[in-house]
């Protein structure tokens, strides 16, 4: 079973780099979606696994899109927020390990230090690192779509 740790940890750190960026009166609010999303979407029913894996590095790429953009209004925020929370949820869910949403939350750290980051007219470092996360995001996405090869096949100690 694949742990939901790195996938959380990089779809939180996507969200703070593009909250970064939105109104500062807006981030109590979409971290408090965030939780209240998370929490419901864990509690559902584990929908299909393979798909949840894909749709949350999608979702990665997605929110850490949000980073290159200079300004994000609330509405936006509010949506990047709620779909993350669902993805995390679904994550969670899937995987059995609620206690990872917890883990998880450090990455949201992020959120102050891009904001002083983007305020101190040092925004190419934000940009660089959501870059990043989108091109993380796309390769695990394209490395769980292709076909299984002897190199990826789990081997006899697991």
């Amino acid at each position: 079973m694949r742990s939901a740790l790195p996938p959380l940890l990089l779809l939180y750190a996507a969200l703070a780099l593009s909250l970064a960026s939105a109104p500062r009166r807006a981030w109590r609010l979409c971290l408090g979606l965030l939780a209240l999303v998370a929490g419901v979407a864990a509690t559902l029913p584990p929908p299909w696994h393979d798909g949840v894996f894909v749709g949350c590095w999608i979702s990665v790429a997605v929110t850490a899109a949000g980073g290159l953009v200079c300004r994000i209004d609330r509405p936006l925020a509010w949506g990047l927020s709620v779909n993350a929370g669902l993805w995390s949820g679904a994550l969670a869910a899937v995987t059995g390990a609620p206690l990872d949403l917890l883990a998880a939350l450090p990455a949201l750290a992020l959120l102050p230090a891009a904001a002083w980051a983007l305020g101190h007219l040092s925004f190419p470092a934000v940009r660089v690192m959501s870059s990043w996360l989108v091109a993380v995001a796309v390769l695990a996405v394209t490395l769980a779509c292709l076909p299984v090869t002897p190199g990826y096949l789990p081997d006899h100690l697991e």
